[in-house]
């Protein structure tokens, strides 16, 4: 499956966010890349504004043009507000969930971890990053891969005591996703509703 791979100091400029973690090179550089980075940009229209973030949000949890549209036509099917069901639904994706609680660095880390059959739910061994994780379920480091230095050093500086939605079982590796979080515990800098407006055109 195609996957950005491109430089990602690049990509963080261009939005002006480290959307793929800590950037040295963006605190120096807080100016969008290329030539005329630094000089006088054109006013951008409606729709450049609201197709930067949607571009921010795809890059920022590692999802492609598909993946992120049937989201959102599943976002805008369901009750409530549409732009917080979709941010809910990234969330849930297994990669972005072993993110979170730690067990990967990044999300692209965890990505590779679930491809590489390290991650179980609910006892069953899953290597689909874009699996949906449900209320309830259980998400473990498989039993062969506890000892991986990149796990252990991942969880030695990251937790998830910071995200209420997630409790972390340390001794044995396992976390477990207790609920939907709202808008105001997701940590991401993205206006989802410049999203909403964009597909509703």
């Amino acid at each position: 499956m195609a996957r950005y791979t491109g430089p990602k100091t690049k990509i963080a400029r261009r939005f002006n966010d480290p959307i793929f973690g800590p950037d040295k090179t963006l605190q120096k550089k807080a100016y969008p890349p290329g030539q005329h980075g630094r000089g006088r940009r054109k006013k951008q229209s409606e729709y450049a504004i609201q197709l930067l973030e949607k571009q921010k949000a795809k890059y920022t949890y590692g999802v492609l043009e598909k993946q992120f549209s049937n989201l959102f036509d599943k976002a805008s099917r369901k009750s409530g507000i549409t732009g917080e069901l979709l941010l809910q639904l990234l969330e849930a994706r297994l990669d972005n969930i072993v993110y979170r609680l730690g067990i990967a660095p990044t999300r692209s880390a965890a990505r590779q971890l679930v491809l590489h059959k390290h991650i179980t739910v609910n006892g069953i061994l899953l290597n689909v990053p874009s699996a949906h994780v449900k209320v309830g379920d259980v998400i473990e480091v498989r039993e062969k891969s506890k000892s991986l230095e990149v796990i252990t050093d991942s969880l030695s500086v990251n937790n998830a005591s910071k995200y209420p939605w997630l409790e972390w079982d340390g001794a044995g590796m396992a976390g477990r996703y207790t609920m939907e979080p709202s808008r105001e515990e997701i940590p991401e800098n993205i206006k989802e509703q410049l999203i909403v407006e964009l597909y509703s055109k």
